[in-house]
């Protein structure tokens, strides 16, 4: 008897470590029973104009909302400094 482990990608942003958070779902009773609040994450192409190259990064809404206002390559310098991205 083999028991098949199916490994799944984790749910963590690439560029901000946002991540799956661990709470109660409350009912009218207020009976309480535990449930994950999942990150807003999307899969997306970036073009990298420094390196000539498009990467896919796993990355949150509000990780977006930075891309948009500070640009690729600051938010990816800043992932690598803070020890998030690796690629």
């Amino acid at each position: 008897n083999t028991i098949n482990t199916v490994q799944k990608m984790s749910r963590v942003c690439e560029l901000t470590g946002k991540k799956a958070m661990v709470g109660n779902n409350v009912s009218h009773a207020m009976n309480r029973t535990k449930r994950t609040f999942d990150a807003n994450l999307m899969t997306k192409r970036f073009y990298i104009p420094e390196e000539d190259k498009w990467i896919t990064l796993k990355v949150s809404a509000s990780a977006l909302k930075n891309i948009n206002k500070k640009g690729i390559s600051a938010v990816i310098k800043e992932a690598r400094a803070n020890g998030f991205l690796t690629k």
